[in-house]
């Protein structure tokens, strides 16, 4: 007999993505030292400042909260441009987010000299610290030495349970507080992690024309701990 019932709804994500803002950041134990040294931008203790911590903690979010407070322009670790080696010596800002591979020491000794020299302020981010880099170059190991390093910590069971019920609200979805508080337990402890299992929920309450209820959560999140769906970070 042929199946009578009816396709399930296509759902269509209408939302933007994630919020990059200062003020849709959520602050708890986990960030708030790197937080509080953002913030503090230009009154930094160094010219160079690294943010440390695992995938999915937060450092890009602070990076692109510090990069538009200090008109910042960005490069490549693994390919500094000239440029903006130029800007920082005239009092500049720059970025360079994801520092994990190859990192152009060369490039990299040369800007973090042109902004100690001309005033500018230089912001990196890595999952690791910088004696893991494996610098070659002894005087760039020198001067990353002389940095301010600042951990973010993984994301603490307050902070998650804070980003998950705001990524609900960013899309008009009511969820109860513990389907929020199962979620978090349940979930890798990644920010990034959150993102996308919140939206996976909210397409799955889509299509099956439901509330997203516990229920619901165990059986998205179960496929993907299960390998039935891989979660796409």
């Amino acid at each position: 007999m042929q199946d009578q019932r009816p396709p399930a709804q296509l759902p269509l994500d209408l939302t933007s993505g994630p919020g990059l803002s200062r003020d849709e950041l959520v602050v708890t134990g986990a960030n708030t030292a790197a937080t509080t040294l953002v913030d503090r931008w230009p009154d930094w203790p160094t010219p160079v400042v690294v943010l440390a911590g695992p995938a999915g903690a937060g450092k890009s979010h602070l990076a692109s909260i510090w990069s538009e407070a200090a008109a910042a322009r960005s490069t490549e670790p693994g390919l500094i441009d000239p440029d903006v080696v130029s800007f920082a010596a005239s009092g500049g800002a720059v970025l360079i987010d994801g520092v994990e591979g190859d990192v152009d020491e060369t490039g990299l000794f040369h800007l973090i000299n042109a902004a100690r020299e001309g005033g500018g302020h230089v912001l990196l981010t890595s999952r690791r610290f910088p004696a893991a880099w494996g610098v070659r170059l002894a005087d760039l190991a020198s001067r990353l030495k002389a940095a301010t390093i600042v951990e973010i910590e993984e994301p603490d069971d307050l902070l998650l349970t804070a980003v998950v019920t705001k990524l609900f609200a960013d899309r008009q979805v009511q969820v109860e507080p513990h389907v929020v508080t199962y979620i978090v337990n349940r979930i890798e402890r990644s920010l990034s992690t959150a993102m996308v299992v919140v939206e996976r929920l909210d397409q799955a309450a889509l299509s099956r024309k439901t509330r997203i209820t516990r229920a619901l959560a165990a059986d998205i999140i179960g496929a993907a701990e299960s390998g039935q769906e891989k979660l796409d970070l």
